[in-house]
């Protein structure tokens, strides 16, 4: 691998396009290449060996195409597989995990806010996290069941996600949160009607900006951030139907004006 090498980044669906897109929007001269595993998501039911048999299948794709990192973009697969890839393989990976260190640094009300899935707010990385990062702060957790299953289909612009936003995000309001973590990568598409139910009342903690500033970190440290990029490449793949996605991402990224490859793996 070389300062040329793209980064890439894996999730069980759309959600790790949050990270794309921040990733793009910090270091706009890096190639990029991003698996949505749509045909295996959700992640969140599926037994530890066949997640970490799944990502060392992905890992394995990202070394074939020379990638000089790789995101684990997805906070189950962090949770469950990141240590034994990271034993396994000598790229570097980066995982996720709900922002709440600087929500809690934030803090004037004492008490933060997590929009989660249920299976993060559940689980013991979670609850480590709070007793590193929190002390003297409440942690308010709320689970968003139906925030995943918008994103992938494209709908975070109308009445249905202002209807769930404001089934999840008021009661955190109510009880006085002032910081709002988006503990979910999916979460960050809905950013928007978020932010127009919370106006000034919080400050929204976005969990993707945080993990592109630790990749850059990382590359940064290793000597493998690029410097200049004419043409620098975004290629999109997906194990799941094309068609489907493809609507999904010209919502949540219009921006974007590449194509969505399906591939065997």
């Amino acid at each position: 691998m070389n300062k040329s090498s793209p980064i890439g980044i894996f999730d069980s669906g759309l959600g790790g396009l949050s990270i794309c897109r921040a990733i793009r929007d910090l270091m706009p001269d890096e190639d990029i290449l991003y698996f949505a595993d749509t045909a295996n998501n959700p992640y969140g039911n599926k037994p530890d060996d066949f997640l970490l048999q799944r990502c060392e299948q992905i890992v394995e794709f990202f070394q074939q195409h020379n990638c000089k990192a790789i995101v684990v973009a997805c906070n189950t697969a962090t949770v469950h597989t990141i240590a034994k890839l990271r034993s396994r393989f000598a790229i570097p990976l980066i995982g996720v995990e709900p922002g709440i260190k600087p929500a809690a640094k934030a803090t004037k009300t004492g008490r933060i806010g997590v929009l989660a899935t249920q299976q993060t707010l559940q689980s013991e990385s979670f609850t480590r996290l709070q007793h590193e990062e929190c002390s003297g702060v409440d942690v308010v957790g709320q689970a968003c069941p139906d925030f995943v299953s918008l994103v992938e289909q494209g709908v975070i612009n109308d009445a249905r996600a202002a209807d769930a936003v404001k089934r999840y995000v008021q009661p955190l309001l109510e009880q006085q949160c002032d910081q709002l973590v988006l503990g979910c990568t999916h979460f960050s598409f809905l950013s928007e009607p978020i932010k127009n139910l919370v106006g000034n009342q919080a400050s929204i903690v976005d969990t993707a900006l945080a993990v592109a500033q630790q990749v850059r970190r990382r590359l940064i440290y290793a000597k493998l951030e690029k410097e200049i990029s004419e043409r620098p490449s975004l290629s999109l793949f997906t194990s799941g139907k094309v068609e489907s996605s493809e609507l999904a991402i010209a919502s949540c990224w219009p921006k974007y004006t590449g194509t969505l490859q399906q591939i065997a793996l």
